[in-house]
């Protein structure tokens, strides 16, 4: 599994950074998240899967 972001449309809600914080990192400069992994582990797939359910922009997608 991997997740593509759409940075144009994310507006650094950070939900998805609080639901899967070992997969989201937040930039500093303005809280946007990145996904710093190309691929997901096994263990943090149900995580990041409500993280892009949460997404208020659906910023985020899933790929196989």
């Amino acid at each position: 599994m991997r997740i593509e972001m759409d940075a144009e449309r994310c507006q650094g809600h950070t939900l998805c950074a609080m639901i899967a914080p070992e997969v989201f990192e937040l930039r500093e400069i303005d809280g946007h998240a990145t996904v710093p992994a190309d691929d997901i582990a096994p263990g943090q797939q149900d995580d990041v899967r409500e993280a892009v359910r949460s997404c208020p922009e659906r910023a985020l997608r899933l790929t196989d």
